[in-house]
């Protein structure tokens, strides 16, 4: 695809770089011309320098030919006005705007074509927040995402001992749990994946979990993999005051103890204004190991660092750890960083750009695919798509799964069936779909929602082309 990307800062270059890496025309749009130049001699796309809501700077952007726009500048008003102009002017298929401000979401009328004319609305710290709340719902995964309006989860958990499945083989999983509809797509070992999932195959303390589930069973799924925390989370300290942590400290402040720690004096005065009396605003840095003792960080189920400076949050979460708590979270905006984290003490690492980078790969793949999430910091994918067409010109449709030729590692994991109506239109609820996890024999029919494990981003093409009706395939 043509895709034109406004504004070349973190959540942009993150865009880029993972749109870029599946061979998509990327040109970026930018006032900062050392910033692009920096963005070029790391990535294959194209820098233009200028205000990108200006016609004349988007025709030299390629506007004409554009597929898509995302405005991922720092102000709305950049983001909402880029899509007008794309919409209008440009007739650009697609427009995504990044938006921090909630009040234009709920303001749908606003969006469409009469309006700013927004296909689609991205927000970072939305999608981090929520990424955070299925955390603390789930304190045993390190990640948990849904698919087909939440009726199947994907969970991530850290095989540890006492799970009831751990140290046991994969086809013994049935006998062990005979009321546990679940299935395992992925083992990591020691950052590896395992070439070929068997029956054979053994769980290991340590490995690193990839299981598909109905949502109602996501915590009989966790206890058989992990050794169960105890109790569940409910006193938390956040570092930081930005706009993730405040979104966050709302959303807990009237069912969890919440402390929150920002070093900056002017917002502690202005957060303390926003939440509820019984949430303890404190002045300080989160790195003043004399300051987390005094606030007794070793009794918190759960320290989430999310400043800006990834390093803070790093050295935090470590100290926090060092002295007692429970379960530590970063926010890191820096891949390298990521990676570097990976088997130390931080029990888990969040990356912004990878929280938002789903919404927008739903949009770039090819098929009727409702959403992406990734996974393993963009390494790997699941992906949850519509099967169209009949058996004449599906390669899914009326095929069991034992017969698909899928690339080596690629695992179907589950289907949902009912939520489309036989013309094709999406049903208003979910009481009649039904979820069936994946076997060799299982059949899939048209309309199914498929979720498939991708877990080398190079395989999506050739999963994306299973989805792709064809008039000439037989």
């Amino acid at each position: 695809m043509n895709i034109i990307i406004l504004g070349a800062g973190r959540v942009g270059q993150s865009v880029a770089e993972s749109l870029v890496s599946e061979h998509n025309d990327i040109t970026v749009i930018d006032t900062d011309p050392q910033r692009l130049r920096l963005l070029q001699d790391r990535l294959d796309l194209r820098g233009v320098v200028g205000n990108g809501i200006q016609p004349s700077v988007l025709a030299q952007a390629g506007a004409h030919d554009a597929d898509m726009v995302i405005g991922c500048a720092a102000a709305d008003e950049t983001n909402l006005v880029v899509c007008k102009v794309a919409h209008d002017v440009f007739n650009v298929p697609t427009r995504i705007a990044r938006l921090r401000s909630p009040e234009f979401e709920q303001h749908v009328e606003m969006m469409g074509a009469t309006g700013f004319a927004v296909d689609q609305v991205i927000c970072p710290e939305a999608s981090v927040t929520a990424s955070i709340r299925q955390l603390i719902e789930f304190p045993e995964a390190l990640q948990a995402v849904t698919f087909a309006r939440g009726l199947v989860s994907l969970i991530v958990v850290r095989a540890s001992e006492g799970g009831l499945l751990v140290g046991h083989r994969l086809d013994e999983i049935p006998a062990l749990l005979p009321d546990l509809d679940a299935r395992v797509v992925a083992i990591y070992r020691q950052e590896q994946a395992l070439p070929r999932l068997e029956g054979q195959t053994r769980i290991a303390i340590g490995d690193e979990v990839f299981v598909l589930a109905p949502t109602a069973q996501i915590r009989a799924t966790l206890a058989a993999l992990h050794e169960a925390e105890g109790r569940p989370v409910r006193r938390l300290m956040l570092a930081g005051g930005g706009k993730v942590g405040l979104r966050l400290a709302r959303e807990l402040c009237q069912t969890h103890e919440l402390k929150l720690i920002e070093h900056d004096r002017a917002r502690c005065d202005y957060l303390a204004t926003q939440l509820p009396a019984a949430t303890l605003v404190l002045h300080g840095d989160c790195t003043d190991e004399d300051l987390l003792e005094d606030e007794n960080v070793g009794d918190m189920d759960l320290f989430a660092a999310l400043t800006d400076d990834d390093e803070d949050n790093i050295m935090a979460c470590l100290l926090a750890k060092r002295m007692g708590a429970r379960r530590v979270l970063a926010l890191i905006n820096r891949s390298a960083y990521a990676d570097l984290v990976q088997g130390t003490k931080i029990d888990i690492a969040i990356s912004p750009a990878s929280a938002v980078i789903g919404e927008l790969l739903a949009y770039v793949r090819r098929g009727d695919v409702e959403a992406v999430h990734s996974l393993r910091r963009g390494a790997a994918e699941a992906l949850e798509a519509v099967v169209r067409g009949d058996a004449k010109s599906s390669r899914l449709a009326g095929r069991r799964i034992g017969q698909l030729k899928l690339p080596p590692g690629v695992q179907v994991g589950a289907l949902v069936r009912g939520l489309h109506t036989e013309d094709g239109a999406e049903t208003p609820d979910t009481h009649d779909a039904q979820v069936l996890m994946a076997h060799h024999d299982t059949l899939i029919e048209p309309l199914d929602h498929v979720i498939v494990f991708v877990p080398k981003k190079r395989m999506v093409r050739d999963v994306e082309k299973l989805f792709q009706v064809s008039p000439t395939f037989f």
